[in-house]
């Protein structure tokens, strides 16, 4: 059970700008408590204690400086089109703060690294990350996003256009592309996506 030190006044106001509900606590050592998700806060005078089996659903929002977190995103299909599978990781300072994968319907590379973008993205936003910096081997992606390539394929504008809108949830956010071997994590989940078959 991780345990943060905080003042539960400030912490609560943190909360509730998440959009986090607050209830009285249920002893009366307990100043309040709060659930996202799998996880339950409860403060107490000098300090925090969650619980549950997801904790970073809240302490992502606690933890000093947990506002600002790295995005990696990596998209893969065999065939082009073909089976294609995803995988994200967002990494705090604190290390890997929370990942996932999975396979997705066939489609082509580009599509996949738009859904693992997006992916990731949401993750981050549901985190409660404020500021995001993005990072991809996807040369495509990013110079898309940063509208420094034109978008004329349909589907990539469209979303192009749903990232950007996911952007909008953050104070900042920066898009970067990065070698292969820089993004080996999400690479891994998108390849172990495959490898199990979910």
């Amino acid at each position: 059970m991780p345990t943060i030190e905080a003042d539960p006044a400030a912490a609560a106001e943190t909360l509730a700008a998440a959009g986090v509900e607050l209830t009285d606590g249920n002893t009366p050592h307990e100043r309040w408590r709060a659930t996202r998700g799998d996880a339950v806060a409860v403060a107490y005078d000098d300090k925090i204690v969650v619980q549950g089996s997801n904790p970073d659903n809240l302490t992502l929002l606690l933890r000093e400086g947990a506002g600002r977190g790295y995005l990696y995103f990596d998209g893969a299909s065999r065939g082009n089109p073909g089976e294609a599978a995803i995988g994200w990781v967002i990494i705090t300072g604190d290390g890997i703060a929370a990942e996932g994968s999975r396979r997705i319907d066939p489609t082509t590379n580009n599509r996949a690294e738009y859904e693992a973008l997006l992916a990731g993205l949401e993750a981050a936003i549901d985190y409660g990350l404020s500021v995001v910096d993005i990072r991809g081997d996807s040369e495509l992606v990013v110079k898309q996003v940063r509208g420094e390539w034109q978008t004329n394929n349909p589907q990539l504008r469209e979303y192009r256009i749903e990232v950007r809108s996911c952007l909008e949830s953050f104070d900042e956010w920066s898009i970067e592309h990065v070698p292969r071997e820089l993004n080996e994590r999400a690479d891994d989940l998108a390849n172990e996506a495959f490898a199990e078959g979910r």
